[in-house]
């Protein structure tokens, strides 16, 4: 009797363990099961992958008020609440946005430091806390309210463009913390045509800025992979200017900016209109745009303060090219991403999760457009830039890089490919994909 009094509970107890861990099992080899049918059917169905990347917004200052959104009108400074003020597209001033002023802002998780980082020309200290107007940005919100709009898309990086861009290509800048300077004159310069004594800060193991190096770096990219794969690619940006090629990520990977692949590198960056009119886009495709079409805001001198808001033509550029895709043959196999490359020093009142020495950064909007989008959904899933880049893989069976790709998530949210592709309603627009063809940028280029 007592063996049976000491052996039962034991068996309760292994028994109890048993059930526990196959209910533990069991979700995980759900999620394993859908995700392996997501990756199957975004194989079948997706055959081009366009990545559209514009400059310098956050979801607060380029969608508030957007229906469903994470937005708010009253932020924090170090002084109490500021109410958000409406600023036009192309008012005449930026935000210093380096890796120093995200630290500013970030105030260690507080979201409370805009009204200290600084503005050129010099401004009120809570100029940063502002918003566009939607009805200067309305094919943004056309785009987004058709298709899927995410409000927790972080920048990998929590620093401006240079490494920024470098993460929209391979998950990584190599702990490039900033854009590069030229020392002599104090201009920015850019990757491997930058001038001879141009260095790029790092951030270091402990989170500090240090001193890096001449800003033409070599490691792996997206591009490596589908070469390796026979996946065709091209990256559609600006010709090289005296400084490189601003925002053209390539410019900063040595073996690509002195190897063939930089015929895959296309000047200017309107013949992506040409090439979607001839449905020969590649598989996976980059568009960077002028300074004029960023989104960026440009200081000005004193005399120029007043040119017109209409000047800065940025949803009208993205409005071509996803009017040209799906008035194309193209449409129906095709997934564009529309991403904003950091957050301008724009105010924003979501804390990034700290992920590593780098971010995550700040939100920047993200508009996923396809047939297969989910319609008129906002995606409030945890994103950043290597989740562009682990959907890509999955598309086109394309190993992991290894970088922040491994712990993003796959924009698996975003999609519902178990429904016939949507068929293609324009975005309504003043300018079209001629205007574009047409003009010249009148901007200098920018540089961050």
């Amino acid at each position: 009797m007592k063996l049976r009094v000491t052996v039962a509970p034991v068996l309760v107890a292994l028994l109890s363990l048993v059930v526990a861990v196959v209910a533990s099992a069991a979700p995980l080899s759900l999620r394993r099961q859908r995700g392996d049918e997501f990756r199957t059917a975004v194989r079948e169905k997706i055959k081009h992958v366009v990545i559209v990347i514009q400059e310098n917004r956050s979801v607060d200052n380029f969608f508030n008020g957007f229906p469903g959104a994470d937005t708010v009108r009253v932020g924090q400074s170090h002084d109490g609440p500021v109410f958000l003020h409406p600023v036009d597209l192309n008012w005449p001033a930026d935000i210093d946005h380096q890796h120093r002023a995200f630290v500013t802002e970030y105030d260690a998780g507080k979201m409370d430091g805009w009204d200290f980082v600084a503005t050129h020309p010099r401004q009120d200290p809570d100029f940063p806390y502002a918003y566009v107007p939607r009805d200067q940005v309305e094919p943004y919100w056309d785009m987004a309210r058709q298709y899927t709009f995410a409000d927790r898309m972080f920048q990998s990086n929590s620093g401006p463009s240079f490494p920024a861009h470098l993460y929209l290509v391979a998950g990584q800048s190599d702990f490039a913390a900033n854009n590069p300077n030229h020392i002599e004159t104090g201009h920015y310069a850019w990757g491997c045509d930058s001038p001879e004594n141009a260095t790029v800060s790092l951030i270091g193991p402990r989170g500090n800025e240090i001193k890096g190096p001449y800003p033409c770096l070599n490691f792996r990219t997206l591009a490596d992979e589908m070469d390796e794969h026979g996946v065709s690619w091209r990256y559609y940006a600006p010709a090289i200017d005296s400084v490189g090629n601003i925002w053209s990520a390539f410019d900063a990977i040595r073996h690509i900016r002195f190897g063939p692949d930089w015929g895959n590198v296309i000047s200017p960056e309107t013949r992506v209109l040409t090439d979607i009119a001839n449905n020969d886009l590649p598989s996976v495709t980059w568009v960077v745009p002028t300074a004029q079409n960023s989104d960026h805001p440009f200081p000005r001198k004193k005399s120029e303060v007043d040119i017109a808001v209409s000047e800065q033509h940025g949803p009208e550029w993205v409005a071509s090219i996803v009017n040209a895709i799906g008035e194309s043959d193209l449409w129906d196999s095709t997934a564009v991403f529309v991403v904003w490359d950091d957050w301008g020093g724009w105010f924003d009142h979501v804390s990034p999760p700290q992920l590593d020495r780098m971010g995550l950064g700040p939100r920047v909007p993200f508009i996923v457009i396809s047939p297969y989008a989910k319609k008129r959904y906002v995606s409030h899933v945890q994103h950043e830039f290597g989740s562009i880049l682990k959907f890509t893989e999955d598309a086109f069976s394309l190993p992991r890089l290894g970088t922040t790709d491994v712990r993003a998530d796959a924009l698996r949210d975003c999609f519902d490919f178990s429904l016939a592709p949507a068929t293609f309603v324009p975005v309504p627009s003043q300018l079209t994909a001629g205007y574009f063809l047409r003009s010249r940028s009148t901007q200098r280029p920018d540089n961050d």
